[in-house]
C-alpha cells in the first residue's frame, strides 16, 4: 500500500516536527508611530487637538496605558493648522499645549485626569476653507499631515418655535442638509422645573435627553433635498417616562424644549462606520485613517441647536394623563 512507503519518512521528520524554539519574540522592533484625533467645529473658539505615540513594551499593555510617559512625546510637537481658499494659504496657526485636568475614570483605558493636548483658539474656522493639520517631531524630522473641509450651517424648517408630541400621531422633523454632511445625529433636550411641593418657590431646572436618530444620511452629500422625518409622539412619553423618577414629594412643570442636531463629516462617518459594533458573523473590520505618516483621525462635525422651543398646550395635557408620565406630579 503506497501509505507504508512514506513511514520512513515521516519516522525521520518527527523530531523536526515536535522540536520547539524557547525563543519567542513577541514585540516587533519599535516603531515611531503618531496618532492623531482631531474634529473641527466652527461653533467652537478653541481647536483641541489629541496628539499621542503607540507604545511597546514587555509586560501587560493596560498598565502601559496607565502611565502618561507611554503615549506621550517627550518633547513639544511642532503643531500648526493652515487654512486655505482653494488651494491658496490664507493662514497659519501655531497650536500650543495645554494640560485638561477633567478626564474622568472610566472614560478609557488610559490615564487620567490630566490629559496633555494641543491647541489653537487663534483660528476663526470658516466653513468655505479647507484646513491642514502640520505636525513636526522636531528631534527625528518626521513630518504628519492631513486635511479636511468643514461642514456648512444649515436651516432648520421644523420646528420653529413650539415643540409638540401628540399622542397617537407623528411629528414632524424638517431640515435642509449642511454641505458637506455624511451622517446627522439629533437629541431633544426636555426641559422641565421641579420643586418640593412644601417649597414651590424653589425651583429647579432638570432635563432629559432623548436621541431621537443618530445615523441619517443623504444619498449624494451634495444633494440639496430636505431631510423631512416623522416620528411617533408616543416615543416621547415612553423616554420621559424611563428617564425621571417617581417621586410624591415634588411638582413638575414641562419648560422648554431645544433640538440639538450634529452631523459628521465623510471621514468621520466612515470611522464611526468601521468602528461600530459588527452585528454580522464576520467580527474583524479594517482600520481607517486619514493621517499621513500616522494613524487617526482628522475631520470636522458641526453641532446646531433650535432652542427655547415652547412646550405645547397638548404636550404639557398629556404629561399629565400618559401611561407613562401620569405618576410624575406634571
Amino acid at each position: 500500500m503506497r501509505y507504508i512507503r512514506f513511514m520512513p519518512i515521516i519516522l525521520l521528520l518527527l523530531p523536526i516536527l515536535f522540536s520547539c524554539n524557547k525563543t519567542l519574540t513577541v514585540n516587533a522592533p519599535w516603531e515611531d508611530v503618531t496618532v492623531v484625533y482631531c474634529l473641527l467645529d466652527q461653533n467652537e473658539d478653541t481647536t483641541f487637538i489629541k496628539i499621542t505615540k503607540a507604545y511597546l513594551g514587555e509586560g501587560d499593555a493596560l498598565q502601559f496605558a496607565a502611565i502618561p510617559d507611554s503615549s506621550n512625546y517627550p518633547d513639544k510637537l511642532e503643531v500648526r493648522l493652515d487654512e486655505f481658499s482653494n488651494g491658496t494659504l490664507i493662514q497659519s496657526y501655531p497650536c500650543d499645549t495645554v494640560t485638561i485636568r477633567n478626564k474622568e475614570k472610566g472614560d478609557s483605558i488610559f490615564y487620567y485626569p490630566d490629559q496633555l493636548m494641543y491647541y489653537t483658539n487663534k483660528a476663526k474656522l470658516n466653513e468655505n476653507y479647507t484646513y491642514k493639520l502640520y505636525i513636526k517631531n522636531k528631534k527625528s524630522g518626521k513630518e504628519i499631515t492631513s486635511q479636511t473641509e468643514l461642514l456648512h450651517n444649515f436651516e432648520v424648517i421644523r420646528p420653529q418655535a413650539i415643540a409638540s408630541f401628540p399622542p397617537g400621531k407623528s411629528f414632524e422633523i424638517k431640515w435642509d442638509p449642511s454641505k458637506n454632511g455624511k451622517r446627522y445625529q439629533l437629541l431633544i433636550r426636555f426641559f422641565y422645573q421641579e420643586a418640593l411641593k412644601t417649597n414651590t418657590d424653589s425651583l429647579y431646572i432638570k432635563w432629559v435627553d432623548w436621541v431621537v436618530f443618530n445615523n441619517v444620511q443623504p444619498v449624494d452629500v451634495s444633494s440639496t433635498q430636505a431631510f423631512d422625518l416623522f416620528f411617533p409622539g408616543d416615543a416621547f412619553y415612553s423616554v420621559v417616562g424611563a428617564s425621571i423618577p417617581k417621586d410624591s414629594l415634588v411638582t413638575r412643570v414641562a419648560y422648554r424644549c431645544s433640538y440639538i442636531f450634529t452631523v459628521a463629516a465623510t471621514e468621520l462617518n466612515t470611522y464611526m462606520e468601521v468602528t461600530e459594533p459588527s452585528m454580522g458573523l464576520v467580527q474583524e473590520r479594517p482600520a481607517f485613517t486619514n493621517i499621513v505618516n500616522g494613524i487617526g483621525l482628522f475631520s470636522a462635525r458641526f453641532t446646531k441647536s433650535v432652542d427655547s422651543l415652547v412646550i405645547s398646550p397638548i404636550t404639557k395635557n398629556e404629561l399629565k394623563v400618559n401611561v407613562n408620565t401620569k405618576d410624575l406630579g406634571f
